[in-house]
């Protein structure tokens, strides 16, 4: 029997509720008594309450209500699990009370020594949420639900162009979230299309006792992706966008979130990157604004004299009667 199965079978042995002793445990497996101290030591190590007591009618018992605990989680398996539970929450995990009841057993059934490497690497790891989820928690579960269930949800949206907002009846596919944003990605009934919508605009739902089928293999991430970026069908009439600029600023841009897909080049001096001249003209002024004198547009000439005519538009805006005292 292997070693992992050894100790299983002690651990189920100390869970009868009665204490045993290794003797006891030796004898029933068929092994050197000193191959049982040394099982015991391991699962303590691995965070099982084992308790011990020493003299007559002594032995080996475990913590009561400890089978249903998570079994045999190292302190860095522990670790990694709440660290990504502090992560979750900042970003609004809408399952919030399961999530602490998970956390929960995780550092309920620590032993000390374990208590107090968690505590000290919990500590020293925060996370700084953007804004407040709360308001759409509710929308998030009932959403979640629709999407395990498959029914269909009916929900009043606006988008960013419309202050009325309109009924939809959707089926929902996946969440996403995405730059501090929920997306739910969904079939929509009234386009007849699937589609991304953003969570907090949703203003009330109700879910429906209508079924679907999600489609077999289905991405929502990918789909979420695709539509996110500009399509290069034609990789024949690219244009070669070439930016100089500090060198942490020029990491900053191969990792941006859609610069960072069109890179084909990186030197120490300078990034090349390869789009069409529209998306290069329509988009990407706007995304390199922000890094102000730290880059500098080398070609394409014609895209220099885009952010020229830009920074005058915006120039003549913050300089129009209205907007002066």
């Amino acid at each position: 029997m292997s070693k992992i199965d050894n100790m299983m079978q002690i651990l189920w042995m100390l869970n009868t509720g009665r204490k045993i002793t290794a003797n006891e445990i030796a004898e029933k497996l068929e092994m050197n008594i000193r191959t049982v101290y040394r099982y015991i030591d391991s699962l303590s190590a691995s965070g099982v309450p084992i308790i011990a007591e020493a003299g007559h009618n002594g032995g080996y018992t475990l913590l009561n209500n400890f089978i249903k605990s998570p079994l045999l989680f190292d302190v860095d398996e522990k670790t990694a699990l709440l660290q990504a539970a502090v992560f979750a929450k900042e970003a609004g995990y809408f399952l919030d009370d399961a999530l602490n009841r998970a956390t929960s057993k995780l550092t309920m059934f620590s032993n000390q020594e374990q208590d107090i490497m968690i505590k000290q690497h919990l500590e020293g790891l925060e996370v700084i949420s953007p804004v407040d989820k709360s308001s759409t928690e509710p929308i998030l579960k009932k959403l979640e639900e629709s999407i395990v269930n498959e029914t269909s949800v009916e929900m009043e949206y606006h988008t960013s162009n419309e202050e009325q907002s309109k009924r939809r009846l959707v089926n929902p596919y996946g969440l996403i979230y995405w730059n501090n944003n929920w997306y739910v990605i969904a079939f929509c009934q009234l386009r007849n299309e699937i589609r991304s919508f953003r969570v907090g605009r949703i203003t009330s739902m109700n879910q429906t006792a209508t079924t679907f089928k999600r489609p077999p293999l289905f991405s929502a991430s990918d789909f979420f992706m695709k539509n996110l970026l500009p399509q290069e069908e034609d990789k024949g009439k690219l244009t070669t966008l070439i930016i100089s600029g500090r060198t942490s600023t020029l990491d900053d841009l191969c990792q941006h979130w859609f610069l960072g897909h069109h890179l084909k080049e990186r030197t120490s001096k300078k990034a090349i990157f390869l789009l069409k001249e529209e998306v290069i003209h329509t988009y990407v002024p706007y995304l390199l604004l922000p890094y102000g004198k730290s880059i500098q547009v080398m070609e394409p000439i014609s895209f220099k004299q885009k952010m020229i005519d830009i920074l005058y538009d915006l120039i003549i805006f913050y300089q129009d009667e209205n907007f002066t005292d």
